[in-house]
């Protein structure tokens, strides 16, 4: 596990851009903190930490979601399942509607989880809760198990937690 003090290191490159993608929306800008290679290695391990030998496959939830995900697998020597906006899998297999904070979105996943596969949920933020939720239905359907689901930022104060359960997270503000 990192120190505390990497971690600071680590949520100090990560920027606030206010009013993106729209008015009132508070955006939280990673590319400072993935484009350092020893942060980034430090928030790998971070999220996948608690989980470490629970999992058999990581799901990546689009976009930036893939790119945390995608380190986690290579780290944990285990494969990657994306789950992706809809209409961008050439053969989904299981999709859900769901609301965010700021509209509405559908997300879609392939079959390639084994019935009974263990799967660790990676995203970047947990906001309102609809994603991690609608990801959470999704491994259901294609029969796969959730074990953990990890996020590199919590934001409290729009409550997802509530919705979603347990979620670790790295970072909250």
């Amino acid at each position: 596990m990192p120190t505390t003090e990497a971690l600071d290191r680590a949520e100090a490159l990560i920027t606030t851009i206010p009013d993106y993608p729209q008015e009132g929306v508070l955006f939280r800008d990673i590319t400072p903190l993935l484009a350092d290679p020893r942060a980034l290695a430090d928030v790998i391990a971070a999220l996948s930490e608690p989980f470490d030998g629970q999992f058999d496959v990581v799901a990546g939830i689009e976009a930036r979601g893939f790119i945390l995900a995608g380190a986690v697998a290579i780290a944990a020597g285990v494969g990657l399942v994306p789950i992706r906006k809809a209409g961008k899998l050439p053969r989904p297999a299981a999709s859900v509607a769901f609301s965010l904070e700021y509209g509405e979105a559908v997300i879609e996943i392939h079959d390639d989880i084994a019935p009974g596969t263990r799967v660790l949920l990676v995203d970047d933020v947990l906001a309102t809760g609809g994603t991690l939720c609608a990801a959470h239905e999704l491994v259901a359907a294609v029969g796969g198990e959730v074990v953990g689901t990890a996020v590199l930022m919590e934001l409290e104060a729009l409550g997802g937690r509530a919705i979603v359960g347990d979620v670790h997270t790295v970072f909250t503000a």
